[in-house]
């Protein structure tokens, strides 16, 4: 109170009672006593000692209303001591009321979550407010102010949902002074139905699967048998559905000696209530049973496992065995192919105008300028092709072609009789049968071409002719190692002749 001052004329014919300076000091000191700071600089009553009246009544009223302003009583703010448990798809109600018990009408009440500026839901300035509500709980909260009088303030949730669980807090403010109290909100849902199934014979009897969808919190499995018995020896499959919601599978097996009436019953934890299944009942005709004839056939299926995993293993070294034969018979072929070297020479008749051969025929380069030569009908005019002098219809003849580090070649034989004008197909079906690097790409010439895995292309390679059994081979020059072979009577019979193909700096040489 920072001044309370009544003056009255000098010409006031009574003073003031003594009675209601007794009942303002004794008001004044309640207030202090109460813990409550009234400030008062100054309180005067000035009267003339000849006043004649008494205080009119309205100061009194005044005073009374003024000191009743300034009364700040405290309040604590009180939610449920247990958690509140809701339904989803149901409404929930939120306790939280003042004590004492006083009007709550003109208070702020806020009900939120983690943070205070993102609310749940607000009342302020005598209505409520939806500003900066959770965007989650538009249209979904309502303050119930039928007993706001006296300081329930209880906050209604429609159409509950899994993420509405958690903790909540109800925060009331009367000017400076505010309290809040905290509760926590559980979130439950009831599934289907237990369903109960067969799902086969497992370890000597009959796997019984028990399954349940819709259920918050993961709920509590249990088997129980005709008499309310629970049965033990169950496993347990559980996976969560997409919006959050548990599905459960559990399986218990069922034995000749055990209690085939069973039922399954799932609980909610937090509701404490659940759903059981009807009663399953499982026929002796269903349970396998242990015969002398499956005894015998156990071992014998024993006997036959050893037996194929001995076969396998001897078909393993019989393959490591097979693999150093082929390696003796690729280092016999090499040895053949030196005892069957044949003087090969390129024909200057067949050799395209933009290649140019050596005086000795024993090597080819290509060229940008095209030479004037004859077209005679045995001249390739297309491809830039070239085929050796010698023929081969018997035997076996072998030459190596040295290839350097050339950009786009090929090498291997052709037939006499292959195409000399207009497009060529480089494959067996157009009588070449050839090995050669294009575009970076080792590569056999097959239809379609065959990719050879080597890391590096040889720079010299041997040509291997076997007229008797239709099939050429080549080798690496250096190491002796396999490149490729076409398989045996893919060269027909008739004149096979040397054949190169050669394009942009990669000069070819025959040896020897």
């Amino acid at each position: 109170m920072k001044v309370l001052s009544i003056c009255h004329s000098s010409r006031a014919s009574s003073s003031l009672p003594d009675f209601i300076i007794f009942f303002i000091t004794f008001y004044v000191h309640k207030l202090e006593s109460d813990q409550v700071t009234v400030k008062m600089k100054v309180l005067s009553f000035c009267h003339n000692s000849r006043a004649s009246s008494a205080l009119p009544g309205f100061i009194i009223f005044f005073l009374t209303f003024y000191v009743h302003q300034i009364e700040s009583a405290p309040f604590t703010v009180i939610g449920p001591d247990h958690p509140v448990i809701a339904i989803v798809g149901e409404d929930i109600l939120l306790p939280c009321h003042l004590s004492p018990s006083m009007s709550a009408e003109n208070m702020e009440v806020r009900w939120f979550r983690s943070e205070f500026a993102s609310f749940v839901h607000l009342y302020q300035y005598g209505k409520d407010q939806y500003e900066q509500q959770m965007p989650d709980y538009h249209g979904r909260t309502q303050l119930l102010k039928d007993g706001i009088m006296d300081g329930n303030v209880p906050l209604r949730i429609v159409n509950i949902r899994l993420s509405d669980e958690g903790q909540y807090r109800c925060f009331v403010q009367d000017g400076v002074f505010y309290e809040e109290a905290v509760l926590e909100l559980k979130v439950a849902a009831s599934g289907s139905t237990p369903h109960i199934s067969v799902d086969g014979h497992q370890d000597g009897g009959i796997r019984v699967v028990c399954q349940s969808a819709g259920w918050y919190p993961e709920p509590e499995v249990l088997w129980r048998d005709l008499s309310g018995q629970p049965l033990s020896l169950s496993t347990e499959t559980k996976s969560e559905e997409e919006h959050g919601f548990f599905e459960i599978k559990n399986s218990i097996i069922i034995t000749e000696n055990s209690n085939q009436d069973l039922s399954c019953s799932i609980r909610n934890t937090h509701l404490n209530q659940g759903k059981e299944s009807i009663t399953f009942y499982i026929s002796d005709s269903f349970i396998p049973r242990v015969s002398p004839w499956m005894v015998t056939w156990s071992v014998t299926l024993v006997i036959l496992l050893a037996f194929i995993i001995f076969t396998l293993y001897l078909f393993k070294l019989r393959g490591k065995h097979l693999d150093t034969i082929s390696e003796l018979h690729t280092e016999l072929e090499w040895r053949r192919s030196l005892s069957d070297a044949a003087n090969v020479t390129l024909d200057p008749g067949t050799a395209h105008p933009d290649l140019v051969l050596s005086e000795d025929g024993k090597s080819v380069t290509w060229t940008d300028t095209r030479q004037d030569l004859p077209d005679n009908p045995e001249r390739f005019d297309t491809e830039l092709c070239v085929l050796g002098c010698e023929g081969f219809t018997s035997g076996r003849h072998c030459w190596e072609v040295e290839v350097g580090d050339g950009l786009d070649w090929a090498v291997g034989v052709a037939r006499e009789s292959v195409r000399r004008k207009g497009g060529i197909c480089l494959s067996p079906e157009g009588g070449i049968w050839a090995v050669g690097l294009w575009q970076d790409q080792f590569r056999a010439l097959t239809s379609p071409v065959t990719p050879l895995s080597r890391r590096q292309v040889p720079s010299r390679i041997r040509v291997c002719l076997d007229c008797d059994r239709g099939q050429v081979t080549f080798f690496d020059a250096g190491d002796q190692a396999p490149i490729f072979t076409f398989p045996p009577a893919s060269v027909p019979g008739g004149r096979i002749h040397p054949w190169l193909w050669v394009w942009w700096e990669s000069p070819l040489r025959l040896w020897p």
